[in-house]
């Protein structure tokens, strides 16, 4: 699933962000979400999110598993 909507992204999922500082190259970074960021239902860029791992902050661009 990608991270477009965000009904489909739950606290404590894996998940496949993008940080800002990666958007050129795309690398994604592998982490479970702490908190969702984006308000709106849904964004083309993905849903914002917060990592436990080390508090990162960039834009969902795969589910990986929901818990």
């Amino acid at each position: 699933m990608d991270g477009k909507k965000r009904a489909d992204i739950k606290v404590g999922a894996l998940v496949d962000i993008v940080l800002k500082k990666d958007q050129r190259s795309g690398q994604l970074t592998r982490g479970h979400v702490k908190k969702i960021l984006t308000n709106s239902p849904n964004h083309p860029h993905g849903i914002k999110v917060m990592l436990e791992e080390g508090n990162q902050v960039g834009r969902v661009k795969n589910i990986l598993n929901e818990e």
